[in-house]
């Protein structure tokens, strides 16, 4: 599953030139130790009247690894599937995990309001980064509405903060507390 992990365009998401389409990315940075099995997430999913479309090809076993790094998960026969990856403190993909780390807390540190202070806690200790990725001129609103399950899955579940870009960070509440709209676009 992770063998094919195309390079993340991490905190340059916003530079479309690295892929063939414009995607759209969001992450949770999370503070739990491992990440749950992808069992646990198509179950919640399911749980919230999502049908998660789980690739043929997925190897017995995988969905109750905690270890995996790359999934696409689809909403929509008819519609591209939302990838999602998975980059911890340790093993393989440590410096993509590290690059994007130090990327938000560079950003973050040019803030000095509480909310930015709150989020910079969230993004220090974290210990893995949950991305997910979608193709922007695909996606529908269910597709969005999916792909905000998924992140409500990992902020409630592993104690995780929500980083959308060309938004920014979301409490747990789900209100916007560091402003990243005008930074993405220029």
């Amino acid at each position: 599953m992770g063998k094919d992990l195309p390079v993340l365009p991490l905190g340059a998401a916003s530079q479309a030139s690295e892929q063939p389409e414009s995607s759209l990315h969001s992450r949770v940075f999370c503070q739990k130790e491992n990440s749950p099995p992808l069992r646990l997430l198509i179950d919640f999913l399911k749980s919230r009247g999502q049908n998660p479309i789980v690739p043929p090809n997925l190897e017995d076993g995988a969905l109750e690894d905690w270890a995996w790094v790359h999934v696409a998960l689809g909403y929509h026969q008819e519609r591209k599937p939302v990838h999602i990856f998975c980059v911890r403190d340790r093993g393989s993909y440590r410096d993509v995990y590290e690059e994007e780390k130090k990327l938000f807390l560079d950003f973050l540190t040019a803030h000095s309001d509480i909310e930015a202070q709150l989020a910079i806690e969230y993004v220090t200790r974290c210990r893995f980064i949950l991305t997910t990725r979608m193709t922007e001129k695909d996606v529908t609103d269910e597709g969005y509405d999916f792909n905000g399950w998924i992140l409500e899955f990992y902020q409630e579940q592993c104690n995780g903060i929500v980083q959308i870009d060309k938004q920014g960070f979301y409490s747990p509440k789900g209100e916007l507390i560091v402003d990243m709209s005008v930074s993405n676009e220029e």
